[in-house]
């Protein structure tokens, strides 16, 4: 019987050692570092839905200056083709030439050129909103990654931690102070480890891709490892990031250029009622002329929409109703902003009480409680499934205070993207610049 228990143990010693050398020998390959200011410049520089956006934004500007011109010169001419009657000498018209130009003495030209103004800041803001989301999409993947690198190092370091024990469990075999289980019980607990290892690895995997995906990178092509970036806390006070919000939020501001819009389409409904005039010049050859023009004339012509009056009353009752719509589209988007402000706020004030009371109280109290444990437990004053319970307390709350780091930098990320503004929180492409 004591045969088989040495073979049980012989076993379960191996299959911790395979597991902590196949840990080794699944680490990635060492490659170069990558930094987030790095990983943000080349998002900023390549992400397609950045550059999308600034696109429309381009094109929307280019509108302005159409809707400000003036309508085309209007230019027109006819020849006589054929005459089936005879006249007399300079009784009909040969050759006519005429030029006529609409006068824009309303105004109505510059009133589409603030319509077209007010829908390229529109563009612009919404150029910044998809910004603002890309880099927040980023910083967080980014500090997720890190996370998973972290939760691969605490995992291998476990099972170190693990072979120690068992060197420990297998010297208490043979002197008659520990059983087979004991070992058995750890060979257990390093398949979960190895088990979890996957699952980080596969974490791992996927906020690659997610990052190559951002920075428009082949996602097959090797990423690095992220270094550790320190991040300054956010201390702006509530009333402060709601000031900034209010002042900086794409959401807002597109709302706003929305009541432009609709003022200005108003104000071009109105001036409908008042007709621009065109003014044509035209001359004329008779059949039977030698001069080039045998006549010259000059007039003016408008429409007549005062016969009209349902159309442009309809029409000002229209931009009416759309402003109003336009002004209470306005106060919600306001009224949505502050409430995702306080709730933004409110999870960035949890998630660092998380990271605090982990780091400064639960994971140095786990720590001691391991240490504790397995000094007992070497010098037989503890059970194994003691040490292996505390080993495990440790390994989740290490693994629960890395996450909630990366959470609590993931808040922080969404916050500038709620505020729409940096608030010198992550390292930027300005801040390199100056150095």
């Amino acid at each position: 019987m004591k045969t088989l228990y040495r073979l049980l143990l012989y076993l379960a010693l191996t299959s911790i050692i395979r597991a902590e050398e196949s840990g080794d020998a699944g680490s990635e390959a060492a490659r170069a570092h990558i930094s987030l200011r790095e990983v943000t410049s080349v998002v900023l520089a390549n992400n397609p839905t950045i550059q999308q956006a600034l696109k429309k934004w381009g094109a929307a500007k280019e509108r302005v200056t159409q809707e400000a011109a003036w309508d085309d010169l209007r230019v027109s001419g006819s020849s006589r083709a054929a005459r089936f009657v005879d006249v007399a000498p300079n009784a009909f018209t040969d050759q006519m030439a005429s030029v006529e130009q609409l006068i824009p003495i309303t105004g109505k030209n510059l009133v589409r050129a603030r319509i077209a103004a007010a829908d390229a800041v529109a563009a612009f803001e919404q150029a910044r909103r998809e910004q603002l989301d890309v880099l927040a999409k980023t910083h967080a993947s980014y500090f997720r990654l890190l996370n998973a690198y972290a939760q691969l190092e605490l995992n291998r370091k476990n099972l170190v931690s693990l072979r120690q024990i068992a060197e420990v469990s297998r010297s208490r075999y043979e002197v008659g102070k520990a059983n087979a289980a004991e070992p058995l019980a750890g060979e257990v607990e390093a398949s979960k480890l190895l088990e979890s290892e996957q699952d980080i690895l596969r974490n791992i995997s996927a906020e690659q891709s997610q990052l190559s995906v951002l920075m428009n990178r082949d996602a097959f092509v090797p990423l690095g490892r992220p270094e550790q970036t320190e991040i300054k806390s956010f201390s702006v006070p509530m009333e402060n990031a709601r000031t900034l919000m209010l002042a900086n939020r794409p959401e807002i501001k597109i709302a706003k250029a929305k009541v432009d819009m609709e003022k200005s389409r108003l104000d071009l409904s109105r001036r409908n009622w008042i007709p621009d005039p065109a003014i044509k010049v035209e001359g004329q050859r008779y059949n039977d002329s030698r001069q080039a023009a045998s006549e010259l004339d000059a007039g003016v012509s408008f429409t007549v929409p005062w016969v009209n009056p349902g159309k442009y009353s309809a029409a000002v009752r229209e931009a009416k109703e759309n402003l109003a719509a336009a002004e209470r589209g306005f106060d919600r988007t306001n009224a949505e902003s502050v409430g995702l402000l306080r709730d933004t706020l409110q999870k960035v004030h949890t998630a660092k009480h998380h990271v605090e009371l982990f780091r400064d109280k639960l994971v140095p109290q786990a720590h001691q409680a391991f240490e504790a444990n397995q000094f007992a437990y070497e010098t037989g004053q503890a059970s194994f499934l003691e040490w292996i319970t505390a080993q495990r307390n440790l390994r989740d709350l290490e693994a629960m205070g890395q996450q909630h780091v990366a959470d609590y930098y993931a808040a922080l990320a969404e916050l500038e993207a709620v505020v729409g503004a940096d608030l010198n929180i992550f390292p930027s492409t300005k801040a390199k610049e100056q150095k």
